[in-house]
């Protein structure tokens, strides 16, 4: 979430930063929001306002009650004259001839006093529609900001789209074939790792099984992205797979992403559609202290997504699917240490593509290109010889405070001091299905068998080659 008095206080910039991410929803919003910001402070003013007078009223009321000196007459009379003033919302009129009521006039006590407790009834009335009034332009106030994508990083390269995105240069040397090699779409199959039939039968379109060494592989390759990431001194958690609509806004998920998760309506929670989104939360509403930080954490989790399908080549094999398994990294760190963590996430993946000798390489997502939540990003995409392609393995983001801001993730800089957004970072440590897919793709031969990568081998009891 962007901070409010950021909006107030530089609004054009920030309508500049929303033009360098070609969103003009967010840009119109801004000018939505300064009106709601506006109106809720004029509301929260009035409201405060006339619930001081009416304090102070209730008090001199009190006070003018027992005034043994007033006459019946003169009381009613003061009472009537009070209850004018206060039509007229001259409380400083009412408060002054509460205090002090002149002895003279008639009328009748009793009605004039019913009178100016009406009066002061209306104006409790006045007091609560002024707050919920308040209340509601608050939640759209709220309701706007959510929809505010996260200020991008000033070393974000210009772009509209993934076309703008720089692309590093390529680590290792793609592998030459003496013979065409085969897509995993293929091969799977072939060597009966993945079912796709069978996963579709189960449960539809954009599912699939991995069946005998498919499904070895992959837990081979997540118990080594896991161990990698313990040796570096990240914690693994093993997270809940439904979490509550709140966990889900706390980490930019929503509102903007409701319609792409799959959702248990019955008890309102929502399948994770990565393992961020459990993570995120883990220190939702608490204040920590900076001698904890930073905290690195790790989780292998399901992920479900209800993403649609790309045109053409994305719709073969298991680049695109629902239901998918990925090793995430997470750190939450102090705001001044955040851009070299995001370095050290890069780094910390990027060890493990080498370690899998798969040619690799690192991407610069430009400002049009960049997550809704996230500041800064970096993907890595490895080579797929069968696909003719480079596949994203990982991405790994700089959130800044913006999850932190919507989920109440606060440090105290030093002992004592006041609470202050932490900053947040994720990165893919690796996503599965495209991993065993490269894995698949280069180490392929040529009678259709595929050699294990050397640092899986042990995860495979010693097997070193995965034939039929």
């Amino acid at each position: 979430m962007i901070d409010i008095n950021l909006i107030r206080e530089k609004p054009e910039w920030v309508k500049q930063q929303y033009q360098r991410r070609h969103d003009e929803g967010a840009f119109a919003r801004i000018d939505l929001i300064l009106e709601l910001d506006r109106r809720r402070r004029t509301l929260l003013h009035e409201s405060e306002g006339l619930q001081a007078e009416r304090k102070k009223l209730n008090q001199a009321m009190g006070r003018f009650r027992g005034n043994k000196n007033l006459t019946p007459g003169a009381m009613a009379a003061a009472a009537m004259e009070t209850v004018r003033a206060i039509t007229a919302q001259d409380y400083a009129g009412a408060l002054e001839m509460l205090s002090n009521p002149p002895n003279t006039g008639e009328g009748d006590k009793e009605a004039a006093l019913n009178a100016l407790t009406e009066s002061m009834r209306l104006i409790g009335e006045r007091v609560e529609e002024l707050t919920k009034l308040a209340e509601r332009v608050d939640a759209d106030l709220r309701d706007n900001l959510l929809w505010l994508p996260n200020i991008c990083d000033e070393r974000v390269p210009e772009g509209e789209s993934s076309e703008q995105n720089i692309i590093y240069p390529a680590e290792g040397t793609p592998r030459q074939f003496d013979f065409t090699p085969k897509p995993h779409w293929e091969l799977g199959p072939a060597l009966d790792v993945i079912d796709f039939e069978r996963g579709v039968k189960l449960s539809g379109t954009r599912f699939y099984i991995l069946k005998g060494m498919g499904a070895r592989l992959q837990r081979a390759l997540i118990n080594f992205c896991l161990d990698f990431h313990a040796q570096r001194g990240f914690t693994e958690f093993y997270l809940p797979f439904l979490v509550k609509d709140a966990m889900m806004e706390g980490a930019g998920q929503f509102p903007k992403f409701r319609n792409d998760v799959f959702q248990d309506r019955d008890a309102e929670l929502y399948l994770l559609p990565t393992a961020e989104v459990g993570l995120t939360n883990v220190h939702r509403e608490e204040i920590l202290e900076a001698d904890q930080l930073p905290l690195n954490y790790v989780a292998n989790t399901p992920c479900w997504r209800r993403e649609a399908a790309s045109a053409g080549r994305d719709v073969r094999g298991i680049k695109r699917v629902h239901q998918f398994q990925k090793v995430e990294m997470y750190k939450i760190v102090a705001p001044e240490n955040s851009a070299a963590e995001l370095e050290t996430l890069v780094n910390a993946a990027s060890d493990i593509c080498r370690a899998l000798k798969i040619p690799f390489r690192k991407v610069a997502l430009c400002a049009g290109d960049t997550g809704f939540g996230m500041a800064q990003t970096f993907d890595l995409e490895m080579w797929s010889p069968g696909c003719g392609e480079w596949l994203e393995v990982s991405s790994c983001s700089n959130a800044k405070d913006f999850q932190a801001r919507r989920a109440a993730l606060k440090y105290r800089p030093t002992p004592g001091a006041k609470a202050e957004f932490l900053h947040t970072l994720n990165g893919s440590g690796l996503a599965m299905p495209r991993v065993i897919i490269a894995i698949l793709e280069n180490y392929q031969q040529s009678d259709g068998s595929v050699v294990v990568p050397e640092v899986l081998r042990p995860y495979l009891g010693g097997l070193d080659v995965i034939r039929r």
